[in-house]
């Protein structure tokens, strides 16, 4: 019996996106542990973030302490509330996996002003006796977002929780899957001599996506003479910013493709028949659907802020979106970046050394 055969309760309580990913990567990567996994759906955050020690009481209230021998939990879990009112968690080992952080989430118009959710977050990682983040960018804004929060508090307030908390910190990304380093169609490897540049931009359209930089960027190329293609790709809502639809409408002769594919086969697919990946986003803590089309051999052009520091070079990063231009431009000029070492494969004895931890 290996030191991680244990019983695990995995929780994630938005279960979308990298969220999944995460999970499922766990689970399929180290199957010596008997998992156990609780979920909710990916809608009201708000709720999700405060409500789910409520939603899981059918499962957890009938739950013992010998049920399970620790408990992962991702950060939109209330991980204090449930440690403090189910006993079968009380005195079980917790890891606090953040995919974001609440001190550095864009805020929408549409929500009211609270500092409720982080407060979960904090309360949370005291309860937790390991803390992993997804990026050093997510890791820093954290702590300095903790920093200045318990400068506003009124009294009784202990700066030394920071660095406590800092220590039982460490920075493991979401992994890869292997099926992103397939390699691209043989045609598609010498570039686009014969053919116009194709620019994918996969995100959802939401407001912290920066759809209004997205549309000045594809302003600015429309004007320089190298032809190109907009493949968008990507969640799509009710309601989306102004800017979006002006974009659908002024640059419909550019857009091949506007939509949310039906499968991962066919989305796979077409980032490998694309030569430049585009991120204009407002938020992002790992930038996994850039990373991902980096892996299917897109060149990343990429904002100088948030994680993608982290994870690309200078001359793939720009300021403004004179810079982004300049950046397409010479896109092809430039290799694409090994992602190698962000596949499951190498970051899953990174993540079993965490877990093992916990008894330690």
């Amino acid at each position: 019996m290996t030191e991680l055969a244990r019983r695990l309760l995995l929780l994630s309580a938005y279960h979308t996106g990298s969220h999944r990913i995460w999970c499922g990567g766990l689970i399929k990567g180290l199957g010596e542990i008997d998992w156990a996994l609780l979920s909710l759906p990916p809608r009201h955050f708000r709720w999700r973030i405060r409500g789910n020690p409520l939603s899981w009481w059918p499962q957890l209230n009938a739950a013992t302490p010998n049920d399970w021998d620790a408990v992962i939990a991702t950060s939109a879990v209330d991980l204090a509330t449930l440690k403090g009112c189910y006993p079968a968690l009380r005195d079980r080992p917790a890891l606090l996996y953040f995919h974001e952080n609440q001190f550095a989430y864009p805020r929408s118009d549409a929500q009211h002003d609270s500092v409720d959710p982080q407060m979960v977050n904090l309360y949370g990682a005291m309860a937790a006796d390991r803390l992993i983040f997804n990026s050093a960018f997510n890791r820093d804004s954290f702590f300095h977002g903790l920093e200045m929060l318990l400068a506003q508090l009124p009294e009784q307030v202990d700066q030394g929780i920071v660095e406590a908390l800092r220590r039982r910190a460490a920075v493991i990304p979401v992994g890869l899957e292997a099926d992103v380093f397939l390699p691209r169609p043989v045609e598609l490897k010498k570039g686009y001599a014969d053919r116009p540049l194709r620019i994918v931009w996969n995100h959802r359209v939401e407001y912290d996506k920066g759809v209004d930089q997205l549309y000045a960027i594809v302003s600015l190329l429309e004007t320089q003479s190298v032809p190109f293609e907009l493949i968008l790709l990507g969640q799509r809502f009710k309601a989306s910013p102004p800017e979006w639809q002006r974009l659908l409408e002024r640059f419909q002769h550019r857009i091949v493709e506007n939509g949310y594919l039906p499968s991962r086969e066919a989305y796979l697919n077409r980032l490998r028949q694309c030569d430049v990946v585009l991120s204009t986003t407002h938020h992002e803590f790992q930038g996994l659907s850039v990373m991902e089309a980096v892996a299917c051999g897109c060149r990343p052009v990429v904002p100088n802020r948030l994680s993608f520091p982290d994870y690309f070079g200078p001359e793939y990063r720009y300021e403004t979106p004179e810079e982004a231009v300049a950046c397409i431009l010479k896109a092809l000029m430039r290799p694409v970046p090994d992602l190698s070492g962000f596949a499951w494969s190498a970051l899953l004895p990174r993540y079993r050394d965490e877990i093992a931890a916990l008894w330690r």
